[in-house]
């Protein structure tokens, strides 16, 4: 498993955001044939998946997406939404344009510390999460796979 090199306090968003990456990179390291997770649930119940529970193959996928983002930062917006949209229609890709505008005074309009908090917070919870989460999935595979820990 890889250290973390630099040194924050504990609940500083630099210290969760090193830790998730270097447990997925772990993750990524001990996870060397990815297709084994698919249909293997996460949750200690045994059987076959229910329709629409991610299996294990779909929060590996999902974790290296967001660690990719983590690690090097966000696309820049023009890159992002053009991601996101594909290949929408242009009517649609105007009424997105409105909506975003109108979000955006909506917005300017509450208190930024009072955003900032609650996004900050929000991150911290979700990055958390999911570094247990990819945990999980190391553990798992280790486990299918009779690898020790």
């Amino acid at each position: 498993m890889q250290v973390l090199t630099k040194r924050y306090p504990k609940n500083c968003l630099l210290t969760v955001m090193d830790r998730y990456s270097a447990v997925v990179r772990n993750m990524e390291q001990v996870v060397m044939i990815p297709s084994l997770l698919r249909d293997v649930q996460l949750s200690e119940h045994r059987g076959p998946a229910e329709p629409g529970t991610p299996d294990l193959y779909t929060y590996f996928t999902m974790l290296k997406t967001i660690r990719v983002d983590v690690d090097h930062g966000l696309l820049p917006r023009e890159e992002w939404q053009a991601k996101v949209a594909g290949e929408a229609d242009e009517s649609e890709n105007e009424a997105a344009e409105i909506e975003e505008a109108e979000d955006e005074r909506a917005s300017e309009e509450l208190d930024l510390e009072a955003q900032f908090h609650l996004h900050f917070s929000s991150l911290h919870h979700i990055l958390t999460h999911l570094t247990m989460k990819a945990q999980e999935v190391t553990r798992k595979y280790q486990e299918m796979t009779g690898q020790g820990l």
